[in-house]
């Protein structure tokens, strides 16, 4: 005991608040998806539970991968998605794919909500359990916004598997970074 006693003395009682500020909370870089990186060998969810679409498989060619923190959500809704589906250049990303932390149920009903008719050919899937969205490292802690934690957002541009690009937030919700305009250069 009076060992561990002798050690507490040798810790400073407090530091100055000028060395705490100027410390990092955290010394290592993000890890999240980068180009190079698979797409992670993991079933989504498109319309219904049953249906499961794995887009390891689904995006052997040129493709994008939209990844959003919740369907129907204001950004999401109003400025995110829309600027994909009013973009001239979509058809040029290959198969479009938007991916949230979401059930098969609600995807189908906010895909049919941005594009009735499906005329931009996006699809729309769940990652109900977060598993893709957590091997890919994009999750975040939102439980007191979205009752769970949801993916960042993001764009990812795949070719033949792997991620090309990379576009994540980095304050994870924002609509900068990963936007159609900045993407779909």
């Amino acid at each position: 005991m009076s060992h561990s006693r002798n050690l507490f003395r040798l810790l400073p009682r407090s530091l100055p608040a000028s060395t705490i500020a100027s410390r990092p909370f955290s010394t290592t870089a993000p890890a999240f998806v980068k180009a190079g990186d698979r797409i992670p060998d993991i079933d989504l969810v498109e319309a219904s539970p049953g249906n499961k679409v794995n887009l390891a498989k689904e995006l052997q060619g040129k493709g994008l991968v939209i990844g959003v923190p919740a369907a129907f959500s204001p950004a999401c809704s109003a400025s995110h998605i829309p600027g994909y589906l009013n973009s001239a250049s979509l058809k040029e990303a290959g198969k479009v794919f938007v991916v949230s932390v979401n059930d098969a149920f609600v995807m189908k009903a906010w895909g049919a909500t941005l594009d009735p008719q499906n005329k931009s050919g996006i699809r729309f899937l769940g990652d109900p359990d977060a598993k893709f969205t957590e091997a890919l490292d994009l999750s975040f802690e939102s439980a007191s916004i979205f009752g769970n934690n949801r993916s960042k957002r993001y764009a990812l541009k795949v070719e033949d598997g792997k991620v090309k690009e990379a576009y994540v937030e980095p304050d994870n919700t924002g609509v900068d970074v990963s936007s159609a305009d900045k993407v779909l250069q």
